[in-house]
């Protein structure tokens, strides 16, 4: 029996934090308007987030980013959530406009956020998928 390396998947894997509310409403979110199941996820409390945030340089530990990884390549940060949404595509590609705003102003508003998700917005159980959604988490 071999272990998939999700590292290596060709569907862009969204590396999510289970836990925290604002995260599993972002997940909600992708799940209803990515209607190609073009993203699978993650959550960075499994092993698969944890390896994957391990093997792009975020500490499993102390993770105070999002990632996506697609591929060879990652993405943290507002440069993760630009290309998730833009990869929604239809008016969702609008979303490209992230990327006018300089990344020293928009990272800073980004960690700053992601640094207080669970003072601002707080904590629950990790999302139980549906029997539909069951396949797209690793």
């Amino acid at each position: 029996m071999t272990t998939r390396d999700p590292s290596r998947s060709r569907v862009p894997v969204i590396v999510f934090d289970g836990i925290c509310v604002l995260c599993n409403g972002w997940v909600r979110f992708l799940l209803k308007h990515d209607r190609e199941g073009r993203y699978r996820f993650a959550a960075m409390q499994t092993e698969a987030g944890r390896a994957l945030l391990a093997g792009h340089g975020l500490d499993p530990d102390d993770p105070a980013s999002f990632l996506l990884v697609d591929g060879e390549r990652a993405w943290t940060d507002s440069d993760a959530i630009q290309r998730v949404l833009t990869g929604l595509g239809g008016a969702w590609r609008l979303a490209g406009v992230i990327a006018w705003v300089p990344r020293f102003v928009r990272d800073p508003v980004y960690r700053w956020i992601a640094r207080n998700r669970y003072r601002l917005f707080g904590t629950t159980a990790c999302h139980v998928p549906t029997e539909e959604e069951r396949a797209r988490f690793l």
